[in-house]
């Protein structure tokens, strides 16, 4: 049953646009009394949930089951299973996308400008209309996104290594 929601949930969060997912939150249900940015909160950790929750269950089918039958026959208990075989030879596989998905998730905050939350995409359009400088405005902004995520993708490729070399 289990297994069915998180399934569920996946598609649902991964095959429905941000925007849609923000303007329900905000406008639809605004009784609620959210805020715009725990809107954006909710909305970017609905949809990086789902696309991580498909990073993940990737590295975990990917394990052969006799790791875990050999685990369980040399007396590990399942913590200690997990901790010290099933996670890092899941991470292994898995980090390329679990560090795609967070990129993918920080280039999508652009799009919480649509429910009145400033962000950098929000300053580069309020410089645009002020200076009329449209071109260096969105050097800017796609200058500010690459210094911003190109050590996150460096980092990202560190971490992949690590967890190879863990499990090598």
């Amino acid at each position: 049953f289990l297994s069915l929601v998180v399934y569920i949930y996946g598609e649902i969060a991964r095959n429905t646009p941000l925007l849609i997912q923000l303007f329900f939150l905000y406008y639809g249900l605004n009784e609620i009394g959210l805020s715009a940015l725990e809107c954006a909160i909710l909305a970017l950790g609905f949809l990086g949930g789902g696309y991580m929750s498909q990073s993940f269950l990737l590295g975990f089918k990917s394990l052969a089951s006799i790791q875990k039958e050999s685990a369980l026959s040399l007396g590990f208990g399942p913590l200690k299973m997990m901790y010290y075989i099933i996670l890092p030879q899941s991470l292994s596989v898995s980090m390329p996308s679990i560090g795609a998905n967070v990129i993918f998730l920080l280039k999508e905050t652009s799009v919480v400008g649509t429910i009145a939350l400033t962000d950098i995409m929000f300053v580069a359009k309020d410089l645009i209309g002020i200076y009329y400088k449209t071109t260096e405005s969105l050097l800017m902004l796609s200058l500010t996104y690459l210094i911003a995520l190109l050590p996150l993708s460096a980092l990202f490729v560190i971490l992949e290594r690590f967890f190879k070399k863990k499990v090598a």
